[in-house]
Order: structure tokens, then C-alpha cells, then sequence
């Protein structure tokens, strides 16, 4: 499928401010489409509603990035000898920026509309995914807090010192908590373990069985739920508020997981840079990130917006059964009526199931939403079908593998390029004759520890959906 027939394949949708002309119609065709399960594109209107949600700078502060880079570097060295997969790099957990001409290719973009390029965090170390940044992050500023409460360790200190017997003793008394569909509770899970911590992962039922034999070969304790992700996580809450020796991770409100994820920026800045690629008026970048509950594209994308503004554009991609960021962000536009304030999936009768595991949530993170009020350039739905077989294009381009829902960044060329919403948000920026010169950039999110067996299955479902695509065109 070229990038001209995926875009025509699917509606689009342009959002409005509220009181803006038509407003109430634009809202009420795309919760159509979101209730049909169709892909669209749906735009940030460029002026908050009134009782919009509040800037998020009230409980995220910029300079928390900075320090989440600090801690990354602190840890480093303990990283390096805990881990054998980080002795490489010394301990830094990162992901290369990747051209990816064969892809854009097989997409269908033209070289009139930029370049693509992939952040391949699909292969981070320890977790295998995005969650490597934030989850790995949280835990370590847990273990520093403790380690200095209890006298272990002190400013300056090699931290090394926290491998040794004393502070794993420490470790050892205290339990670390998340609720997860998969990709988190491994970051979590694995790096609390390697610490010395009890680990403790609560998993939905959507979680991939492999994921969980994962964490149990670690030493982690899975505890599995019959429910969907939402209500995992409210058990692994409710769990560790009675045990002052527990701490809980939480994605839907956790600073510290979104200061971890915001880091990545300042590293991307500086691949962007060796790789002498510009990011200005005009050189646009536009960045497409799978979404679940919000934290991990909510963070990259405020680190990105605090590094570049206006001259980065990031969309947000979810499945068709599983938007609730997509509506989130429209109710707090003043575009959901009859929708509660934070809404979920199932209030407009979508049930939430998808092959993309990890972005299975029914409610999107309060915190995210509030960060993305003015920085989101807008969020696409994405049919599982198409997530399989950008998965086949990618392995079959380039060589990459990748989990179904790290392919979820790969449609949004077209959507930015190829619809009549995506044009009309390159002529509101002044960037249509800019594309030439734009980069586009997919996230990759996960995919480095899917079973062989279970890999040639996406691979073999994708190449069927694109042969399926290819007879009704």
C-alpha cells in the first residue's frame, strides 16, 4: 500500500476549538468514527477550551528532565556491572537513530516529504523496550532515596557501593510494585530484582504469556488478574498502600516515570545533530509515538517540545479499540459532551481488545493529558491489521523486529501527508512547502524479547494483511 492510497483508505478528522464554526459537528463525526472503529487523524485544537485542563508545569518542572539525565549518568557504572548487556555502553541505556530508506520505500513516502527515520527503542536493554526509560528511571531514584535515607550512601559517592552486601540487605527488605499489560512491569520488575528488591508485577489479561514467563525467570512475582489493565493497576495500588515497606509505581500519575521518559530527548538531540540533521523553521520534525496510557509519548514529547517548540510536531497513535488519549484530549477540548471529564474507551462502546498489548488501556493518565494540553499536535487510531503489516514492511525492509504495537508509528506519514486533515495542519503551520527538508520519525517501542516462534506468527499475519490490501485495491 503506498502512502497516497493508506491515507485515502480512512477518514480524517481536523479538530476545533470550542465555539469555533462546526465545532459541534467535527466532535460529533469523529466520536462517529471512534465509535465505528475507524482510523482517523484527529488535530489539537490551537486554542484550549475554557476549563481545559491546567498546564501540567504545576506538577512536572522542566529541570526534572535534567536531573533524571543526572541520575541515568550517576547510576551508570552499577548499571554496567549488574547488567552484562550494558557493559558496552558503560551503563547507559540507549537506543540509535536509524535511516530507514527501505521502509519509507515501502510505505510510500515520497522524498518530497521528508525522510524517515526510526528511534529504535524497541531494542533497549534490560526491559527490550520504551519502558526501559521511565520504569528503570523510578526505581532508581526510589533505591538512591532510601539508600540515603538509610545512611548508605551520600552525594559524591561512586555509586557502586549499592551492588555491595549492605545495601542490597537494605533492598531486600522492600517491596517494588507496578501494574502493567506487559512492557513496564518487565522494566520493573527486572531492574527492582537486579537491585535486590522484592519485585511485584501485576499483570492484566491481555499480558503476553512469554512476558510473563519473562519476569518469572528473573526471580519477579507475577500476580495475574482476570481484568484489564486499569484495574491491575488499582490492585497493585491498593496492595502497596497497607505495607509501609512497598512502593508502588504508578503510570497513571508518576512524575518520576515521565521526567525518565522525557530524558530520551536530550539524547535524541544530540544523534539528530551527528547525524546533521536540523530541526528549525525550516526543517520540521515530526515525531509519531504508540500511545497507552500516556506517560512514555507524554514525556518524549515534553522533552522534545521544552528542546525544539513549535519546530516539532508530535502526533500520538493508538489502536481503534483502544483510544482513550484520543479522548481524553477531546474532552478536555470541550469536545466530548456527554462524556465524563476523564472518559474511557468503553463510554462510547469500544471494547479495548487488541493485539497491541501494551496499549490495551481504557483511560488515559490525567498527568500526561494536562502536559499534552498545549504541546500534542494530535493522535491517529490505527487498525490492528495495519500495526501487523508495518511490522512485515519493517522486517521485510530493513531487517528490524518489532512487537505489533511498535509498528504503530509507521502510519503517520501518511496521516501528516497524505489526508485532508494532515494538510490542513501543514498549511496552518506554514509547512507545505517546507517537507522536503522535514524528518519524520517513528518510535519504536518494543520487540527485542519476543519469542522466534511467536515473531513468525506477527510475520506471517502482516504479509497476509497486506496481500489481503493489495487484492481489494
Amino acid at each position: 500500500m503506498t502512502l497516497s492510497s493508506a491515507a485515502s483508505a480512512h477518514p480524517s478528522t481536523a479538530g476545533a476549538g470550542k465555539g469555533a464554526p462546526g465545532q459541534a459537528d467535527t466532535a460529533a463525526a469523529t466520536l462517529a468514527a471512534l465509535r465505528r472503529a475507524q482510523p482517523l487523524l484527529w488535530l489539537r485544537p490551537a486554542a484550549p477550551a475554557e476549563g481545559a485542563a491546567p498546564d501540567a508545569g504545576a506538577r512536572f518542572r522542566p529541570e526534572l528532565v535534567l536531573l533524571a539525565r543526572a541520575r541515568f549518568e550517576r547510576f551508570a557504572p552499577l548499571l554496567a556491572e549488574l547488567a552484562p548487556e550494558l557493559a558496552g555502553s558503560g551503563g547507559i541505556i540507549e537506543s540509535p537513530l536509524l535511516p530507514v530508506p527501505a521502509m519509507q520505500q515501502s510505505l510510500g513516502l515520497r522524498s518530497a516529504d521528508g525522510r524517515l527515520y526510526v528511534k529504535a527503542d524497541h531494542d533497549l536493554a534490560i526491559a527490550g523496550s520504551i519502558k526501559a526509560r521511565g520504569g528503570i528511571h523510578e526505581v532508581l531514584q526510589y533505591a538512591e532515596s532510601l539508600a540515603m535515607r538509610e545512611e548508605l550512601l551520600r552525594p559524591g559517592d561512586d555509586y557502586r557501593v549499592l551492588g555491595g552486601a549492605a545495601a542490597r540487605a537494605c533492598f531486600a527488605r522492600h517491596r517494588v510494585a507496578v501494574g502493567s499489560t506487559g512492557n513496564l512491569g518487565m522494566s520493573i520488575g527486572i531492574i527492582a530484582s537486579l537491585l535486590g528488591f522484592q519485585a511485584e508485577v501485576h499483570m492484566s489479561a491481555d499480558a503476553k504469556a512469554w512476558k510473563k514467563a519473562r519476569l518469572r525467570a528473573h526471580g519477579v512475582k507475577v500476580i495475574e488478574h482476570t481484568g484489564d489493565y486499569e484495574q491491575a493497576v488499582a490492585a497493585g495500588r491498593a496492595g502497596a498502600e497497607s505495607d509501609p515497606y512497598a512502593y508502588f509505581v504508578d503510570d497513571e500519575r508518576s512524575p518520576a516515570l515521565f521526567a525518565g521518559y522525557a530524558a530520551a530527548a536530550l539524547h535524541l538531540r544530540e544523534q539528530l545533530q551527528a547525524a546533521g540533521i536540523g530541526v528549525d523553521a525550516d526543517r520540521p520534525l515530526f515525531v509519531y509515538l504508540p500511545c497507552g496510557v500516556g506517560g512514555a509519548p507524554g514525556g518524549i514529547a515534553y522533552g522534545l517540545k521544552m528542546l525544539f517548540g513549535e519546530h516539532v510536531h508530535c502526533f500520538f497513535a493508538e489502536p481503534v479499540q483502544s483510544p482513550c488519549f484520543l479522548l481524553g484530549m477531546m474532552a478536555q477540548c470541550g469536545q466530548a459532551p456527554g462524556l465524563p471529564a476523564l472518559p474511557s474507551v468503553y463510554d462510547v462502546g469500544l471494547q479495548n481488545r487488541t493485539e497491541a498489548d501494551g496499549l490495551a488501556v481504557p483511560r488515559a493518565s490525567e498527568l500526561a493529558l494536562a502536559a499534552m494540553a498545549t504541546r500534542l499536535a494530535g493522535v491517529y487510531t490505527v487498525s490492528d491489521d495495519r500495526l501487523f503489516a508495518d511490522l512485515a514492511r519493517l522486517h521485510d525492509s530493513e531487517g528490524l523486529r518489532v512487537e505489533p504495537s511498535a509498528a504503530a508509528g509507521f502510519s503517520g506519514p501518511a496521516r501528516v501527508c497524505g489526508t485532508p486533515a494532515g494538510q490542513a495542519y501543514l498549511r496552518e503551520h506554514g509547512l507545505q512547502d517546507r517537507m522536503d527538508h522535514a524528518t519524520h520519525l517513528a518510535w519504536t517501542t518494543g520487540g527485542r524479547f519476543v519469542p522466534p516462534e511467536e515473531f513468525e506468527g506477527f510475520l506471517q499475519r502482516g504479509r497476509n494483511a497486506i496481500a489481503a490490501d493489495a487484492t481489494r485495491a
